[in-house]
């Protein structure tokens, strides 16, 4: 099914790229605080497995209805996340 391989690559983008950016303000600011970035970087991982979880579930009965929740959620975990990240 190409819609959850296509789903799952989004999710593994999307929180890896602001997991990256994290990384990289960083090691832009090695003097500030790192306590802010890893608890991002905590809640991407958290958000991340339970994404994939809710994509393998096999119990669904509406596929196309699942998975665009799906997406929904990750456009507004994603959102979430990028905002916390601009406020370090």
């Amino acid at each position: 099914m190409a819609n959850k391989r296509d789903l799952k690559k989004d999710i593994n983008y999307v929180l890896g790229d602001i997991i990256e950016e994290v990384y990289v303000w960083e090691l832009d600011n090695p003097k500030k605080d790192n306590k802010k970035g890893e608890a991002i970087i905590d809640e991407a991982i958290k958000s991340f497995d339970e994404l994939i979880e809710r994509v393998n579930d096999r119990s669904i009965e509406n596929p196309s209805k699942h998975f665009k929740a799906i997406r929904k959620d990750l456009e507004k975990t994603a959102q979430t996340l990028v905002d916390k990240v601009n406020a370090l």
